[in-house]
């Protein structure tokens, strides 16, 4: 009997580790797809990382903020302002929608301040 449970223990115990690679191997997989759709290299990496604290990916956030590129800084401000707005819950809006508004900006905000920030060493390594 003690034998049997044994063996019961040890298959098990393969099974769950055999899943568990498997699991980790896929999300090795997926990290380096999204790293190569964001641009490749660094860069993607970069933008990986950002879209995955911020929970939401540069594409869905111009998407949810109307427009087409980061740089449209005041496109971006007029059309946060009248989404947040909008979605105010003492006006009837929706307090999940609003917060995706917020995130979208966010995502673009940190977007900017990596693009920024790499321009800059650019321009001192140039100097």
């Amino acid at each position: 009997m003690a034998k049997y449970l044994a063996q019961i223990i040890v298959l098990g115990t393969q099974i769950i580790g055999k899943a568990f690679a498997r699991a980790l191997r896929q999300e090795i997989a997926a990290s380096q797809e999204a790293a190569k759709r964001a641009g490749g290299g660094v860069k993607g990496t970069q933008s990986a990382t950002t879209t995955t604290k911020t929970g939401i990916s540069l594409e869905e956030a111009l998407r949810i903020l109307n427009v087409e590129k980061p740089t449209q800084k005041d496109a971006i401000e007029k059309n946060y302002k009248y989404l947040f707005d909008a979605n105010d819950r003492s006006k009837g809006g929706s307090f999940y929608l609003q917060s995706k508004v917020v995130r979208a900006k966010e995502r673009i905000d940190a977007e900017l301040k990596h693009f920024q920030s790499t321009n800059d060493q650019t321009t001192e390594k140039n100097v």
